[in-house]
């Protein structure tokens, strides 16, 4: 379901992935609602189509679904090829999409601000993920296939190299975000490429413990993704504001 609508002249186009719900579905929501033409994108044609039909029947225009499976080449190819041919550019990217899930710990690691790096052991680690300068994606591969090989080894392994205990994969996918985020914006001065943190939000994926509502979320990433054209690039932001990684 691509539908039609209008895009007038100087109008930006956005992809939110994963926008059928929670905080991707607000952010996709708050960008219409900021005159911005948005591809709302999830794996499921019917869920990503309903998104979209509820968000007209509450007065949202601006929003058309397509198909993307971000694990997949062919279909992110699709999309793409979708957007040369009907838009020829496109101008603000939210990667959102994610797979989560929580078990009811105690862990506050999971709580306000678990962008990764901060619950690593090791120091060593800690600096290379970010040292933005001189991290190149060839060595962050290089530290995903050692930690792989660790988590698969077992609890002694990751705590030998000093990886993250509680949610190991969870806190080491969004250190390696962030630290890939940064090589691009050091390879692409021209874009503005930047991590944000929506805050500890009421979703399917923390099992609406959060502390913030979807809208309250969203709006802190919208906030990073219309960003004006000169603004900062490389950083991190946590509920809105520019924030360290560490």
């Amino acid at each position: 379901m691509e539908g039609t609508i209008s895009n007038p002249l100087g109008t930006r186009i956005a992809v939110v992935t994963g926008g059928n719900k929670g905080i991707g579905l607000e952010v996709c929501r708050q960008l219409a609602a900021s005159g911005v033409t948005v591809v709302l994108t999830a794996r499921d044609e019917t869920r990503g189509a309903d998104a979209v039909e509820k968000l007209r029947e509450q007065g949202v225009v601006g929003v058309i679904f397509h198909q993307l499976e971000v694990t997949d080449a062919s279909s992110i190819a699709r999309l793409a090829e979708f957007l040369k041919t009907r838009f020829g550019r496109l101008d603000i990217l939210v990667n959102n999409a994610a797979v989560g899930g929580i078990e009811p710990v105690d862990d506050p690691s999971f709580g306000p601000k678990p962008v990764g790096e901060q619950y690593f052991r090791s120091e060593e680690l800690k600096q290379e993920l970010n040292d933005a300068g001189n991290l190149t994606e060839e060595r962050l591969d290089e530290l995903l296939d050692t930690f792989l090989k660790d988590f698969e080894a077992g609890a002694p392994a990751l705590e030998a190299r000093g990886w993250p205990d509680e949610f190991a994969s969870y806190k080491v996918a969004k250190a390696a975000v962030n630290a890939y985020s940064r090589i691009m914006a050091r390879r692409h001065p021209e874009l503005r490429v930047n991590c944000a943190h929506p805050g500890y939000v009421r979703t399917d994926m923390t099992r609406n413990s959060g502390l913030l509502t979807p809208e309250e979320g969203a709006s802190n990433v919208v906030k990073v993704a219309l960003l004006p054209s000169g603004g900062p690039t490389g950083v991190f932001f946590a509920m809105g504001k520019e924030a360290s990684f560490l």
